[in-house]
């Protein structure tokens, strides 16, 4: 190769290494969570990032289902309001409130457990464009777990 090619060739490299994928918008897209057994929706919604459950592993219940729901469609039945437990799983909104704070972080957000029936505070940190670090919380983020979801 010639040395133009060469310097072209590391410019564009040195180029690419240098690209920031780091914006307010990078959290956008479907995401699955650790376990694998759903998929979440990330969009923006008035002025913050809310996320809805777009796909489930198993979207009905087992055969086998202690609660004698078999066959028919996951609901959120642990909510702790009963007025909401009929409601299906498949595009609940489990996460709102979210802002961009800068530096592949969004905060001041809520995030719903369906299968505890909980809600908790919570911040997200794009660790690459494919590892989005989730941490809900209780009162101070000292005080939660991180779980990580994938592009």
């Amino acid at each position: 190769m010639s040395k133009t090619i060469m310097m072209i060739l590391s410019g564009i490299i040195l180029l690419l290494a240098g690209t920031s994928w780091g914006g307010s918008e990078d959290i956008l897209g479907s995401w699955t969570n650790e376990d694998g057994k759903a998929k979440i929706e990330i969009y923006s919604c008035d002025s913050h990032y809310c996320g809805k459950i777009s796909w489930l592993g198993r979207p009905e219940y087992p055969a086998d289902d202690p609660g004698g729901m078999a066959g028919l469609p996951r609901v959120d039945r642990k909510n702790p309001d009963q007025a909401l437990r009929n409601r299906r799983l498949l595009g609940l909104l489990i996460m709102d409130g979210f802002t961009y704070k800068g530096d592949n972080t969004w905060d001041k957000g809520r995030i719903y457990d369906p299968e505890s029936g909980k809600t908790y505070k919570c911040k997200m940190t794009l660790a690459s464009p494919h590892r989005l670090e989730i941490r809900g919380f209780v009162g101070i983020p000292l005080f939660g777990r991180t779980t990580a979801w994938t592009r």
